[in-house]
C-alpha cells in the first residue's frame, strides 16, 4: 500500500513467558519508517498501540501527523503479542487467510475460545508483564545509534510504564498520549466505564439540551430508532465522544429527533462510519477481541463477579454508555492473576512528557492527572500538557496540539501547558 512505501519490516522470536526464557517462544512483528533525509536523522520513537487489542497499524493512518511532529526520527512501530501480524491467541482463527481475516467471524468463536482453553497456560502468557519484556527485548535487539524516545497511547502507556518496571530501557524520553489512570483505582476501572463516558457526555450539553435529550430517551419505541445504531441511542452518542466533529454534532442530533428529523443522525451515522474506515484501512487493522479479553478481565476489571444486573443497573441513569463493562461479564477467555508489578509505578522514569485532554471519554483526565502527580513524586521530570477539550489519542483527534507539544519535547523545550485545538 503507498502509505508503508519505504518501511522495513521485521520478525522477532521472544519468550512465551519472560520466566522460561529458554522455554516456547513467539513471533513478534516490527515496521520501521526510516527518517527521510539519513543525513538529518537523530534517533528513533518507538510507538506503542493501545488497546489492549489494536496493532500497530493504528499508527499507520497518522503518518503525516507522525512525520511533523518528528520529522528526523525514525519511527518503529511494533504489533503487541495477540496482535496484527504478531502471534496470536487463537493462531488458525485469527489468522490472515481464515474466513474473517485477523477478525474473527461469528463461526470462528467457539473453536477459538476451546483453544485458549485447550492451551490455557499459553493463554494465560499473554499479559501485560510479558508483552513489556516484549518491547524492552525489541528496543534492545533493533536500536540504532541516536536518541530514543518511546510514544505510548492509552494501554500502551499502561504498557510503558509496566516495561520501566520490569526491564528498564535506557531512554531519553517518554511521551504518554491519553495516560491510564492508576491501576489501584477502582473508581476508574472498565468496569465503571459508563460513568467515565457519561460525564463526558453531559458536560457537552446545556441544561436545555439535556432536558430535550432525556425526554427523547422516555419515547416508547420512536419511529427514527431504527436508524440509531443498534437501536441504543445512549451508546452511538457515547461512541461519538471520541471524535470532535462528531461530538459537535450532538446537540443537533438531539434538536432533529426532538421534532422527528433523523437527517442530523443520518448524516452523523455516516460520519462515524467514514472515520472507523479510514483508522481500519488496513489488513494489519482489525483488533484482537481475544486479547482485550483477557487482559481486560485480568487486570483492568476490579470485579471479576461483575454481573450483567450490575451493569444495567449502574447504567440506567446514564445519558451516554460504553460496551466495555458489559463486555466484562462470564468473560469466556481464560484470565491470569496480577504479578507482584501490577498496582505499582516505576521507581525512576526519564524526563517524561503526559498529554492529555480534558474531554478523553477513555482515559479520564483527573485520573491521568493524579496518576501524573504520583509519578512526578518519585522525583522523576514529569511535564503535564492540557489539551482544552480534547479527546482521546491526541495525535488523532488534536493534531496541532500533538505536533506542537511531542516536537518541542524531543527538542528538548518545555511543551505549552495548555493548547486549544484548532476547529
Amino acid at each position: 500500500m503507498p502509505a508503508l512505501a519505504g518501511s522495513l519490516c521485521a520478525t522477532a522470536r521472544m519468550p512465551l513467558d519472560a520466566t522460561m526464557p529458554g522455554g516456547a517462544d513467539i513471533a513478534l512483528f516490527v515496521r520501521k519508517f526510516p527518517a527521510p533525509e539519513p543525513r538529518r536523522r537523530r534517533g528513533e520513537i518507538w510507538l506503542v498501540a493501545g488497546g489492549p487489542g489494536e496493532t500497530g497499524a493504528s499508527f499507520y493512518p497518522l503518518l503525516p501527523t507522525l512525520r511533523v511532529a518528528f520529522s528526523d526520527y525514525d519511527l518503529v512501530i511494533p504489533d503487541h503479542r495477540g496482535t496484527g501480524y504478531s502471534a496470536k491467541l487463537c493462531p488458525e482463527q485469527e489468522a490472515a487467510d481464515s474466513p474473517a481475516g485477523l477478525s474473527l467471524a461469528g463461526e470462528e468463536w467457539g473453536p477459538c475460545i476451546g483453544f485458549m482453553h485447550a492451551n490455557a497456560a499459553r493463554s494465560r502468557a499473554f499479559t501485560i508483564t510479558n508483552a513489556s519484556h516484549d518491547l524492552a527485548g525489541l528496543i534492545g535487539r533493533y536500536r540504532q545509534p541516536g536518541r530514543v524516545y518511546v510514544y505510548g497511547v492509552s494501554y500502551g502507556t499502561q504498557l510503558v510504564l509496566r516495561m520501566m518496571q520490569t526491564a528498564p530501557v535506557q531512554l531519553d524520553g517518554i511521551i504518554l498520549d491519553g495516560m491510564v489512570p492508576a491501576e489501584t483505582d477502582a473508581s476508574l476501572d472498565l468496569g465503571h466505564r459508563t460513568d467515565v463516558v457519561d460525564a463526558v457526555g453531559r458536560a457537552l450539553l446545556t441544561p436545555a439540551e439535556e432536558a430535550d435529550y432525556r425526554a427523547l430517551l422516555a419515547r416508547d419505541a420512536p419511529g427514527w430508532i431504527g436508524d440509531v445504531p443498534g437501536g441504543d441511542l445512549r451508546a452511538f452518542m457515547g461512541r461519538l465522544l471520541n471524535f470532535p466533529a462528531l461530538r459537535a454534532r450532538i446537540p443537533a442530533i438531539i434538536a432533529g429527533l426532538s421534532r422527528n428529523d433523523t437527517a442530523p443522525l443520518i448524516e452523523t451515522v455516516a460520519g462515524l462510519q467514514e472515520e472507523r474506515a479510514r483508522l481500519s484501512a488496513f489488513p494489519q487493522s482489525p483488533s484482537s477481541l481475544p486479547l482485550v479479553m483477557v487482559i481486560s478481565g485480568s487486570e483492568n476489571n476490579g470485579r471479576r463477579d461483575i454481573t450483567a444486573a450490575t451493569v444495567a443497573n449502574e447504567a440506567k441513569a446514564a445519558l451516554f454508555t460504553s460496551p466495555l463493562p458489559g463486555l466484562l461479564v462470564d468473560t469466556p477467555a481464560p484470565l491470569y492473576r496480577r504479578d507482584a508489578f501490577y498496582g505499582r509505578v516505576p521507581e525512576r522514569l526519564p524526563r517524561t512528557l503526559v498529554m492529555q485532554g480534558t474531554l478523553d471519554p477513555n482515559t479520564p483526565y483527573d485520573g491521568a492527572k493524579a496518576h501524573a502527580d504520583t509519578l512526578s513524586a518519585k522525583g522523576g521530570e514529569i511535564i503535564f500538557s492540557t489539551v482544552e477539550g480534547g479527546a482521546h489519542f491526541l495525535a488523532l483527534v488534536a493534531p496541532d496540539c500533538f505536533i506542537q507539544a511531542a516536537s518541542a519535547f524531543v527538542d528538548d523545550k518545555v511543551p505549552q501547558e495548555r493548547c486549544t485545538p484548532k476547529e
